[in-house]
């Protein structure tokens, strides 16, 4: 079994989409381990704030299996692929890591880690001392030198946690 870490967000019906996605990936995947769930400010269009985290999971399964299995979630969810890369989701599912594996097709790992604080963040929540595999550092310390140029991550209430988070317990935090 290989460890794989996903990307999660939405602006569209976040609480009902990010749960449903939740269901959907513990179906394929197994137990889940989630990071905390962040708003964050929509890049590069005007629009609603997204809701994001961080998932870590094992699958047996290759990398373009793996990601077809995500295209599929996603559509089952309302995602058209072919829209504008900067517009408001219902549910955009990203494979950031796939172990220590390092491709082009795909792109292993994501470059997503490297741009946004709130995919960099959340994932050294989780896999803080596991190592990026070309930059060969770990994500906590990548993380340590982004926040130093970054606001704060904004964690979304108790509520909106336990809404998506909801079903899957016993613990909505770490594994579920």
């Amino acid at each position: 079994m290989t460890q794989i870490y996903l990307s999660l967000g939405s602006n569209v019906n976040p609480r009902e989409n990010l749960h449903a996605a939740l269901i959907a990936l513990r179906s394929a995947y197994g137990p889940l381990r989630c990071s905390a769930i962040y708003c964050t400010p929509a890049v590069g269009f005007a629009g609603h704030d997204f809701l994001n985290f961080v998932v870590g999971c094992n699958t047996s399964a290759p990398p373009p299996v793996v990601l077809d299995e995500l295209r599929q979630i996603e559509a089952q969810h309302g995602r058209h692929r072919g829209e504008a890369r900067f517009a408001d989701r219902t549910l955009d599912v990203d494979l950031l890591t796939y172990g220590d594996q390092i491709s082009s097709t795909p792109p292993l790992p994501r470059a997503d880690i490297e741009a946004y604080d709130f995919v960099l963040g959340p994932l050294a929540e989780i896999a803080g001392n596991e190592w990026h595999p070309v930059l060969r550092q770990t994500y906590a310390e990548l993380w340590a030198l982004m926040s130093l140029h970054k606001a704060p991550l904004v964690r979304v209430d108790a509520a909106t946690e336990q809404a998506i988070f909801d079903t899957l317990q016993p613990n909505p935090r770490g594994l579920i």
